[in-house]
């Protein structure tokens, strides 16, 4: 279906439903309604590339995330997606595995695309690069020097798992540490050995990926290398699902013997029983922040600030106990 068949079917020429379709130039009314019942008709959708080559301008927003199989991620997207949809823009999505090449390979495909901004979540692509796409561009849950960016506290969340794990009487803690080139992993990382550093209590570490999969076997050697651990700080939700799971086929009870905090409050959290104590992100709030600064980029519009920071919370569930209990 092309703009020939829209023209043919209301008689005029494919120039005529090119001033229908962009609003630009005198086109008489009659003739206007004959073109919009054509597209109506045919079920003709233009084709937007081609509409933003001809206009110098596009809909198009370019998304890149780490890892669409994490909830946290696609909730994030949401976020992005509802607010682009209400403002008229559309969204072009890029899942970068965390791979340097996978995450160049969707920026230059974006602009490829004629996007009118990006998005971008990504842990591999340094600043050069990024300020030389000459693009507008927010970074979502990612901080890259002075570009804009979206994200929540990790500090204060590291800190506030520590602390409940402290207030209900843990005496050996022992954190589940992610990726140290993932900043806001390694960061609430870092805040929670901090606060536990300066209680008398022992800490543990061990280092663990964001999978699940990955995460399942670092729970086991967990357990076998500190089988005394009464407090677990997970580096993700996913993790500490994992670590749950481990625990209750060795027999411990949780959170009698054993209480975990995970970390985003992703949806899993509230499935799995017994239901996961967690630092809650305001995920699809912070998608959605992205996506309007990213328009205010995009038509020039002052920012108040370029870094918009959001609070964390802990939600109290099954994994850990009531405090004074």
């Amino acid at each position: 279906m092309s703009i020939r068949d829209v023209a043919k079917e209301a008689g005029v020429s494919p120039a005529t439903v090119s001033r229908v379709l962009n609003n630009s130039g005198y086109v008489h009314e009659d003739t206007r309604k004959a073109v919009l019942q054509a597209v109506k008709k045919l079920n003709y959708k233009p084709n937007e590339v081609a509409r933003s080559l001809y206009k110098g301008k596009s809909k198009l927003i370019g998304l890149v995330l780490p890892d669409i199989t994490n909830p946290f991620f696609p909730e994030l997207a949401r976020g992005v997606e509802d607010y682009l949809q209400k403002k008229g823009y559309r969204l072009l999505l890029g899942n970068g595995d965390g791979k340097q090449q996978k995450e160049i390979d969707y920026l230059d495909t974006f602009v490829q695309h004629n996007v009118v901004g990006i998005i971008a979540s990504v842990d591999n692509v340094d600043y050069d690069f990024l300020s030389n796409m000459n693009i507008p561009i927010v970074m979502l849950d990612r901080i890259v020097k002075d570009l804009p960016a979206v994200y929540s506290d990790q500090f204060q969340g590291g800190s506030l798992a520590a602390e409940k794990l402290l207030e209900r009487g843990c005496k050996e803690i022992t954190l589940v540490r992610g990726p140290m080139n993932i900043h806001p992993v390694y960061e609430r990382f870092q805040a929670s050995l901090a606060v536990l550093q300066e209680a008398n209590v022992k800490v543990n570490k061990i280092d663990s990926n964001l999978s699940f999969n990955g995460a399942k076997s670092r729970a086991k050697e967990l357990f076998e290398k500190y089988p005394d651990s009464d407090g677990i700080i997970a580096c993700n939700d996913i993790v500490a699902v994992a670590t749950l799971h481990e625990a209750l086929r060795r027999g411990r009870k949780v959170p009698e013997d054993v209480q975990i905090i995970g970390f985003d409050d992703i949806s899993i959290s509230e499935l799995v029983y017994p239901s996961l104590s967690t630092i809650h992100q305001p995920i699809y709030q912070m998608g959605s922040k992205a996506a309007e600064l990213l328009l205010k980029e995009i038509h020039n519009e002052k920012l108040d600030s370029k870094r918009y920071k959001f609070s964390c919370s802990f939600v109290e569930r099954e994994t850990t106990k009531k405090v004074g209990d």
